[in-house]
């Protein structure tokens, strides 16, 4: 269910599309409910998130108007005519769920051949979710929202996660059932219960281990407790794969960067998209890799950008205040402070001395930008602009201070800037010597 816009948020951006860890929200429940190999896959979508909801292998299902959570999954019937198994039912704000749990929570469902069965938890802090109301054998009574509950059904403590595991006939039977008959005037999903268990049919429920896998998000302060799970849960996965994380709780890794063990991440680091980090690569602290490959025994930071296209091969360094785009650094070069390189290609055992730039872009309107080729082995000075397109040849020298225009060739020295010139007294002479004290 991803129809609702969520007004909590108190954004323009429908709460299921904001970001965690460089997936949307609801990116993160379809993931995992595709662990739990459904077939098809329906999202349900409001008018407005429709387009961004589009492809991924998804079936949308439009609710025109958010009536509901029972709305929103009446809204899917269509998109299932015809299914006859069990209905996985997800809310697209719950990112943190996982393949596993939803796994379980199926293989529950078919072990008590229940027609519904609730995922529930008992939450380690206050949560306005809904209450699973029992009767005194233990079964299942019926779920009772916060906003509709009395004083002794509030002080419950199992809460409704919205996760849901139906059989089609029943649900589609329930939902045929629901009235708008509570404080929000809504069609709530959670009515189901009570009918199925009113029409005598069995409701299980399935408790998770886990306190916040079930928690949704409504507010910014939910969706940044969320991320750090998020984040929690992915530093562990690469600690117990034999990479060393510093600090895990200032660093700050996207689900689809590889790690390879013995790397280290030094704190305050954010690696994301297709970052790939290499064995015995040492990155940090204060780095910010996007889609960037470290290689092997690279060192990068600390205070270092790494932009999309960056390559680092073997034993190459990146170092302080150095920013790198589209650009291959050789195995053993080092960019060690202050530069910014990028549309490069450095060969191997360069060295790029500090404050060097390659200046690429294009000074004619629709140019392209150009490329700086640097080979094997080259000594730039200090204070060196490269102005692409340019070729500097193995083995070059470049003097300190140079603007590099033309191609230099293997084994030359180039550059040589101006001699300082000195003009004494200028200053006193153009604007007056300062009065004594």
């Amino acid at each position: 269910m991803a129809g609702g816009l969520g007004t909590r948020m108190k954004s323009e951006t429908p709460k299921h599309l904001h970001p965690l860890l460089g997936r949307r929200m609801v990116d993160w429940v379809v993931e995992a409910a595709r662990g739990a190999g459904p077939d098809p896959l329906v999202v349900v979508t409001s008018p407005e998130t429709q387009d961004a909801l589009a492809g991924d292998g998804v079936v949308l299902a439009l609710q025109p108007e958010a009536r509901g959570t029972g709305d929103a999954v009446a809204a899917a019937r269509t998109a299932l005519e015809g299914f006859e198994g069990d209905v996985l039912v997800l809310s697209g704000d719950s990112p943190l769920l996982t393949a596993e749990l939803l796994q379980e929570l199926v293989a529950a469902h078919r072990q008590e051949d229940a027609v519904a069965t609730l995922l529930t938890f008992e939450a380690n802090r206050p949560l306005p979710y809904g209450r699973v109301l029992r009767n005194p054998d233990g079964s299942v009574r019926a779920v009772v929202e916060e906003g509709d509950a009395n004083d002794e059904e509030r002080a419950v403590t199992e809460l409704n996660s919205s996760t849901y595991v139906f059989d089609a006939a029943a649900l589609w039977s329930a939902l045929g059932q629901l009235q708008p008959d509570n404080a929000q005037g809504e069609l709530y999903l959670t009515d189901t219960i009570r009918a199925l268990v009113d029409a005598g049919r069995r409701v299980g429920t399935y408790l998770a281990d886990d306190p916040e896998s079930p928690v949704g998000i409504n507010t910014r302060v939910e969706l940044a407790h969320a991320t750090a799970v998020l984040r929690d849960r992915i530093d562990e996965r690469h600690m117990l794969a034999g990479v060393t994380i510093v600090d895990p709780h200032t660093t700050w890794i996207e689900p689809t960067v590889e790690l390879d063990a013995d790397a280290v991440v030094h704190p305050f680091t954010v690696l994301r998209g297709g970052t790939r980090v290499g064995r015995g690569a040492e990155v940090g602290p204060h780095v910010v890799a996007v889609d960037a490959e470290i290689g092997e025994r690279a060192l990068v930071g600390p205070f270092c950008y790494l932009r999309p296209g960056t390559v680092l091969q073997a034993g190459a360094k990146a170092g302080t205040f150095v920013e790198i785009k589209n650009s291959t650094i050789g195995e053993g070069t080092k960019v060690p402070h202050l530069s910014y390189i990028g549309d490069a290609e450095i060969g191997a055992e360069t060295n790029v001395g500090a404050g060097s730039i390659t200046v690429n872009y294009p000074h004619e309107p629709g140019k392209p930008k150009g490329r700086t080729k640097i080979g094997r082995n080259v000594r730039t000075g200090v204070q060196n602009a490269f102005v692409a397109p340019l070729e500097i040849g193995d083995d070059a020298w470049i003097a300190v201070g140079t603007v590099v225009t033309d191609d230099v060739p293997p084994g030359a020295l180039a550059g040589f800037a101006p001699r300082q010139v000195t003009k004494e007294g200028y200053v006193y002479d153009k604007h007056g010597r300062p009065a004594d004290d």
